[in-house]
Formats: structure tokens, C-alpha cells, sequence
């Protein structure tokens, strides 16, 4: 039998889960087993990876924490239960110090006291305010009536290890979705506790814009949960009184934190006022200050006089706070002006504004939905955002605005739709009656958003605070697969809808003939009977500019006279290739960082040689050889970060140097049958919703408000026909 056994239970919510069971199984204990009772698939195909270290126990989705943990409990067979919610963490090496601490215990301890971590989106490892209290009660026997204030401890469960005979003997009445109901109850129920001022347990918050709006009975659940406890109070009166004091303090600043609206706030404070009368002990007096009058106000029920109480605090708090910051805000007000004024005038249900790649014209996603939006609701009027130097460069005949001229403000406030691959700026207000559609521009193997905070180079410069202020503007946002959809999860935790329907820029890779493929490689210059090989490297974040990974002269050499470079410099670099000089390589290497759009050069490739972009992502639709040039591999994943390790999920041959690169592109290594089998594997998992129909489901559903039962279904990949190879469209 082992000592411990920890009971990871829920969904893999941002996938925190992964994180959790990596620290976990990371040094495996032989008294320590690892039972994950894995809510949904996603959890379920998570915690599987870890076996045979974990016990699966999977659950369908939408499975309650109450049940999940009841059953992953029932599947534990250790003398001790730590219970660790699935985006929770537990810090490394604490099972081993649990375990060894527990060993040692007498059987009429119930439940052992832990310290814990705070983590949220912006800070990690933040100290909880239990330290003292649980210092107080380190040694073991003591009983709740006679240490009534460690009630007081933070109502996490996680931070409760339980004897297992005693979770039986009480499990029904301990079986409760409410938590802290959970953490608060163990207390009361428990004979004999004892505490260890160790940190064991990370409380990891999650962005409250992330998760589902809080219900009117989820906002009264708090008054009844103590309302329920204290029932089972009244003869201990030290413990009543403690946790009295507690359902006070908890309930007054619930209503503080406000949120509510009038007609549930009023009921909140009614119910709270009521219990507060209810289960007032005998000769309980208010504390003094403005705390005892909160109490007073609340005991008498006087909603209106406790709010008139409270605006008057918040003056004299404003007051102050418009001294340090009133002059900076009157100015920027001042520039905005006619933008506000405009904010004024009604919504315009037929206006549509599309942005790419900060307003750099007419491409990638919003490009495609733009283009069938024209094709099933011409009523919508489509209004491109570019700057200046781009304007110029838009076909013929686009609508557009540039930014800080008068009508582009008028736009951007009386636009129904906004869409963009990036982010609108900072000071475009998400009106109610207006639609936000965020498109993306790839498939994210680096990682992206709140994730980046822990690499200082991608980190740098970046607002996360704002950024998730425009992210919490978008109504929707759209996935090429299911590993996207999880990862936008995590890296923009707000409430927008994700929309599974492929990427609208990649229907071309199953729209195009070959017809399309000719005219692309005309317009390049390559003759009928040579390979064209893409060269698409990314951004080095940790790098100031374009830095060439590969000799093009040298490998253009080896390639001989019937393969021709394509080379494209990642956008932020202003096109900037720099490529080898001299009519030797002359058509050859091809500079096409400057071509749009960049679906037309992966149509006329016969092979993507990439590093870390999400072209390789893109390109996969086509089911032609990619290979994959990491020649930097460990210093990118180190200073970017990755979700997955690319070196063992390729999407066909790896080369890490330049010559291993040659190898493979001089011999049939880059389409051969191992080539083939990884870029199957890699299609499976990326390619998972793109068929060719992504922008008409985004303009129906989006546009024309169609429900999802009426969308044309994902066609499943084995049904699908990529846009033909250009060795069949163009043979020699």
C-alpha cells in the first residue's frame, strides 16, 4: 500500500494539466502513486502520455470537480489523499516530503495542514498569508475547538491532506462542488489535526475574463455555504464564533468587489444581511472603525445607506488618484474627440472593417473572408485599414482609410464588424452592438500571448496587461485545429468563442487547379520541369535582424541547374533577403519576401524548406515534402519557448546543419516513404479543420448569423483533394 496517493481531478483547462503531471512524474516515488481522474478528452489523452507513472481514469466531459474527485478517490489505494485540482500545481519534490512526513503519523490524525503558492497570469509564486497560523499548529493532536483560527486558513482543498478512512467515513457529506465548502467542512468533521508549514501546493488562478460570467446563484451560493456550516456550529461556540466572523468578511468584500448587477447586488445583501442577523452569536460585538460600521449597515439590511457608505470612500480614494493621473488622460481625450463623438452615432450593420499584419493591406485571413463576404452578402461594405506606404499597393478599386485621418476614426466607431489577423489599437472601444472576429495568422508552435512571459526576449516590450484588454474585445476567434483552440486557451484566457473551422486563407490549397499553379509559376519565372523549393525562415526574437541560416549561393550550387529558391525574409525584416549577388545564381534564387500573397508560393513550390514558421503549418494542406531546417534548434526553444518538441513531431526530415540539408535535398530523402509517414502523421494533427470551405463557415456564421448545425460540415481529411502537385500541373 503506498503512503500518499495524489488525486489529480478535472479538465485540462489552458493546459495547466500538462505542467501539473510533468512535475509530478518527473521523479517517481515508490510510495507515492499518481491517480489523474481526467475530465474530457484532451485531459484524458494528456494524462495517458504520462503512463505507466499515472492511473487513468478517464470521464466524459463536462464531469463535476465533486464526482471527479469522489472518483479518483475511490480508485486510490494509499493511506493518505492529496487532493490537486487539474490546473493547480504542486511544487517539485513535495510528494517525497509529504510522503516521508506522513510515514511517520499516528492513526488518529484526519487531516494534515499545508502551505501553498499563489499564482496568476502576471506574477507566479506570490506567499500566502498562512504561514504564521500554520507554524502555530505544527505538532499533532490538536483539535479545532481549542485552534478555532485556523479557520482562517486559505479554503483551498489542495492544501489538505486527508487519512484516507477518514475521507470515507465522511465522504458524502465532503462531496460538494463547492471547494471551499470542501476545505472548510474537512475542519469541522476532523477529530485530530496536525500542520506542516511547508509550501506543497500552487494555487493557480485563472484570469477571471477567461472564464464563464458568474451566475446570480453562483453569487448566493457564498451565503449559503455558510449558512450550512454554521449550522453544524451552534454547539462549539469558539468555532461558531470563528467562522461567523469569517461568512462577514467574506461576504462584505464579495459585495465590495461589485460586478453584480442592482437586482442581484440588493438580493446578495439581502440574504447577507439576514444570515448575518441569523447566526450572530450571543454578545458578539462589531469591531470598531469603519469596518464595525460595514457590519452595523449590513446587520440592518440598509442597502442604500451601506452604498452611499461606500461611494463616499471611493470619492476621497478618486480624488487622490486623479492628481497623479488627470492630466495624462485630458490629454489623450482631447486627441480623440471626434473618434468619441462618432462612438455616439448608431452602428452602421452593413460596414465592415478588415486590418492585416498592422495595416499592412489586403492578406492572409481577413483577406479570404473578405473576399467571400463579397460572394454571399455584397451588402456588407468591406473598409481595409492600411498605412500610407501601402495604400498604393491595394487592387484596384479597395475601400480603405488610414490610420489618424478623420474618417478612419469614423470607421472604426460605426463599423458592426471588425476583423484583423492582429489587434485593433489599444483605444478602439468594443461597442456592444459590434462584432470583433480575431482571424490569427498561424498555427502556434512558438509560444504566444500571456505565455510569453517567461522568455524576457519575447517578452520584451510587450504590455501583457493591455494586451489582454483587446483581447477581451473579441467576440470570436478563429482555429485551424484542435491544438490552436487549446493553445489560444492558454495564451489569451478570455470569454470569446472559438470558431473550429479552419483558417479561410488556407481554402485555396483545395480551391486552386492547375490552371492557378501554371499562371503562379509563370508570373516567377520558373520553367515547366524544375523543383521549386520554398525557403521560408522565422523571426529570431532573441536576434536584432535578419541573420542568413544558410548559404544560398553554396546550396544553390549543390542543387544544380533544376531547382530553383524561393526565398521569403520573414515581414518584419522589410523584405530584406540578402541574397547573393552576380548573374551566376541569376533565376536560380528568387527573392519573394515582397510577394503576396504567400498561399501563391507555397501553390508553386514543390517543397517548403522552413525552420520554426507557421508556413510549415499551411503548406502541410498540400501534402508535399516539407523539411525542416533547425540548425538553432535549443537556443529557440530556450529564448521563445515551443508548445511541442518539433525535432520529435517533424513534419518530414529534420536537418541540422546545412550539409545534412543537401544530403536531403540531393537524394530522395525529402519524399521518400519515412518523408511521407511523418507528414501524414503532422496533416492528422494540424490540418485538422481546413477543407476549403473555413471562410464561407466564418462569413455564415459570423455575418449572417447562421446557426452551427446549418454550417457546411468539416470534410474529414481522408475525403479531401489538395490543389494539384505543380509536377502534375506543369509537366515537363
Amino acid at each position: 500500500m503506498p503512503e500518499l496517493s495524489v488525486i489529480v481531478h478535472g479538465p485540462n483547462t489552458q493546459d495547466r494539466l500538462t505542467g501539473l503531471l510533468g512535475s509530478l512524474t518527473a521523479h517517481p516515488l515508490p510510495d507515492t502513486e499518481i491517480v489523474v481522474a481526467a475530465v474530457g478528452d484532451w485531459a484524458h489523452r494528456t494524462a495517458r502520455r504520462h503512463a505507466p507513472h499515472v492511473q487513468v481514469l478517464p470521464l466524459p466531459e463536462g464531469t463535476s470537480d465533486a464526482v471527479a474527485r469522489a472518483a479518483g478517490a475511490a480508485r486510490a489505494t494509499g493511506r493518505w489523499l492529496h487532493f490537486v485540482r487539474s490546473k493547480d500545481g504542486v511544487p517539485p519534490g513535495s510528494p517525497r516530503t509529504l510522503a516521508g512526513r506522513l510515514a511517520g503519523f499516528p492513526g488518529t490524525v484526519d487531516v494534515l495542514l499545508l502551505d501553498h503558492l499563489r499564482s496568476t497570469w502576471r506574477s507566479s509564486g506570490l506567499p500566502s498569508a498562512d504561514g504564521p497560523l500554520l507554524a502555530r499548529a505544527d505538532r499533532p493532536g490538536l483539535t479545532l475547538d481549542d485552534n478555532a483560527h485556523l479557520l482562517r486558513l486559505t479554503p483551498l482543498l489542495g492544501t489538505r491532506v486527508l487519512r484516507a478512512g477518514f475521507w470515507r467515513a465522511h465522504e458524502e457529506r465532503l462531496t460538494t462542488d463547492d471547494e471551499a465548502h470542501t476545505a472548510l467542512a474537512v475542519l469541522l468533521f476532523a477529530d485530530r489535526l496536525t500542520a506542516l508549514p511547508h509550501i506543497a501546493y500552487e494555487d493557480r488562478r485563472l484570469r477571471p475574463a477567461g472564464l464563464p460570467p458568474v451566475t446570480p446563484e453562483q453569487r448566493y451560493a457564498l451565503v449559503d455555504r455558510y449558512e450550512r456550516l454554521l449550522d453544524l456550529t451552534r454547539e462549539r461556540p469558539a468555532v461558531h464564533t470563528a467562522l461567523y466572523d469569517i461568512m462577514v468578511r467574506d461576504c462584505l468584500r464579495a459585495f465590495a468587489r461589485g460586478g453584480m448587477p442592482d437586482d442581484v447586488a440588493r438580493e446578495f445583501f439581502h440574504r447577507a444581511s439576514t444570515a448575518a442577523l441569523r447566526h450572530r452569536p450571543e454578545g458578539h460585538r462589531h469591531p470598531a472603525g469603519l469596518e464595525g460600521v460595514r457590519r452595523s449597515l449590513l446587520e440592518e439590511g440598509a442597502y442604500t445607506r451601506y452604498r452611499a457608505f461606500q461611494r463616499a470612500n471611493r470619492t476621497r480614494r478618486a480624488v487622490r488618484s486623479t492628481v497623479r493621473t488627470g492630466t495624462r488622460r485630458l490629454a489623450a481625450r482631447v486627441r480623440d474627440q471626434r473618434y468619441r463623438r462618432a462612438l455616439r452615432r448608431p452602428v452602421d450593420p452593413c460596414l465592415a472593417v478588415f486590418a492585416a499584419y498592422w495595416n499592412r493591406g489586403v492578406a492572409c485571413n481577413p483577406a479570404a473572408v473578405a473576399a467571400k463576404l463579397a460572394e454571399l452578402a455584397p451588402h456588407i461594405h468591406p473598409v481595409w485599414v492600411v498605412t500610407a506606404e501601402n495604400a498604393a499597393l491595394l487592387p484596384p478599386g479597395t475601400d480603405h482609410v488610414v490610420p489618424g485621418t478623420r474618417r478612419y476614426g469614423e470607421v472604426l466607431a460605426t463599423a458592426k464588424y471588425l476583423v484583423n489577423n492582429v489587434n485593433f489599437p489599444n483605444a478602439v472601444v468594443k461597442r456592444p452592438d459590434a462584432v470583433h472576429l480575431q482571424t490569427h495568422h498561424g498555427t502556434p508552435l512558438k509560444r504566444m500571448g500571456v505565455d510569453q512571459m517567461p522568455y524576457p526576449a519575447a517578452a520584451r516590450g510587450l504590455d501583457f496587461a493591455a494586451l489582454l484588454e483587446r483581447v477581451d474585445k473579441w467576440d470570436y476567434s478563429v482555429s485551424a485545429n484542435s491544438h490552436t483552440t487549446r493553445m489560444w486557451e492558454r495564451a489569451y484566457p478570455s470569454r470569446y468563442v472559438s470558431l473550429d473551422y479552419g483558417y479561410p486563407r488556407n481554402d485555396v490549397f483545395y480551391t486552386a487547379g492547375a490552371d492557378d499553379i501554371r499562371a503562379v509559376r509563370d508570373r516567377l519565372g520558373i520553367p515547366p520541369g524544375r523543383r521549386a523549393v520554398l525557403y521560408a525562415p522565422t523571426h529570431r526574437d532573441y536576434e536584432a535582424g535578419w541573420t542568413p541560416r544558410l548559404d544560398l549561393a553554396a546550396l544553390a550550387d549543390r542543387l544544380g541547374e533544376d531547382t530553383v529558391l524561393l526565398v521569403r525574409g520573414h515581414y518584419f525584416y522589410n523584405g530584406a533577403a540578402s541574397l547573393p549577388a552576380g548573374p551566376r545564381h541569376c533565376g536560380r534564387i528568387v527573392d519573394v519576401s515582397s510577394y503576396e500573397p504567400v498561399e501563391e508560393l507555397c501553390l508553386a513550390a514543390d517543397a517548403l524548406v522552413t525552420d520554426y514558421s507557421s508556413i510549415m503549418f499551411d503548406y502541410a494542406n498540400l501534402d508535399r515534402p516539407l523539411i525542416i531546417h533547425a540548425d538553432d534548434w535549443e537556443t529557440y526553444r530556450t529564448t521563445r519557448g515551443v508548445y511541442f518538441d518539433l525535432m520529435a513531431e517533424a513534419p518530414g526530415p529534420v536537418a541540422r546543419t546545412q550539409e545534412e540539408l543537401t544530403g536531403i535535398l540531393t537524394t530522395d530523402a525529402w519524399r521518400d516513404e519515412r518523408a511521407a509517414k511523418a507528414r501524414a502523421a503532422f496533416r492528422r494533427r494540424f490540418c485538422e479543420y481546413d477543407d476549403g470551405r473555413a471562410a464561407e463557415r466564418v462569413v455564415r456564421r459570423v455575418f449572417l448569423g447562421q446557426d452551427e448545425t446549418s454550417l457546411p460540415p468539416v470534410l474529414p481529411l481522408e475525403q479531401r483533394t489538395p490543389a494539384p502537385s505543380p509536377e502534375e500541373a506543369c509537366p515537363p
